[in-house]
């Protein structure tokens, strides 16, 4: 697949630096838009393939760019359904690892789902990823020993030599990041359970939850 840096994305959210998406800093992207419908999604705004905002992939690689000089290792794609986006998604995704970053992508679909799926631009997007997460979010599961997973069925998949399963930022509690953005509380991350329900008590604060989980 050859890189188009005009393909547009439907974007719910971007976070230029954050760590807690992933290992090292990294840029996350929310996709707008998942076919999955998990009960207890975190992110029940994003599941509709209609709001978001349509973003240049060369716009916001030229972000990804700049967040460089802040100390970014990689790229997380979340959503939503990034594999959703796949045609789109994958082009990005190669430019990305270009730069010389990593992609990291929470993904609903199984890694066995992803292979049979018969779409070139799904096959594509899945050898531009360095780790993926799979698997449906299920909010009876939560996940308490590792990191920036929602439930405890999801899976960890180190798809490239970048990523070391063996590495200790995954043995950790979950984290939540807080951020207040033009007047707006912005909310990332998956808390830990003793912080479950942190968000609902700040006053103007976001309306849903944490917006890492599948």
């Amino acid at each position: 697949m050859a890189r188009n840096t005009t393909a547009r994305l439907q974007i719910a959210q971007v976070v230029p630096v954050t760590a807690a998406e992933g290992p090292g800093k990294r840029f996350a992207i929310w996709f707008q838009g998942c076919p999955l419908r998990c009960p207890g999604c975190c992110n029940p705004e994003m599941l509709p393939f209609s709001g978001g905002t349509s973003r240049s992939s060369e716009e916001l690689l030229r972000e990804v760019a700049g967040a460089i000089r802040a100390g970014i290792e990689g790229v997380t794609l979340l959503g939503g359904e990034p594999f959703a986006h796949a045609e789109a998604a994958a082009p990005f995704a190669k430019a990305v690892r270009e730069l010389g970053l990593s992609v990291m992508i929470f993904s609903g679909f199984t890694l066995e789902e992803l292979r049979a799926n018969p779409s070139v631009a799904v096959g594509e997007l899945l050898r531009q990823t360095d780790i993926l997460v799979d698997g449906r979010y299920i909010r009876e599961l939560p996940e308490s020993g590792r990191r920036w997973i929602g439930s405890s069925n999801q899976r960890i998949h180190f798809l490239t030599d970048r990523h070391q399963a063996d590495d200790a930022r995954w043995n950790q509690p979950n984290t939540l990041e807080i951020r207040l953005n033009h007047g707006e509380v912005q909310i990332n991350g998956f808390p830990a359970g003793q912080a479950t329900g942190l968000w609902r008590r700040i006053p103007g604060g976001a309306p849903v939850g944490p917006e890492s989980a599948q």
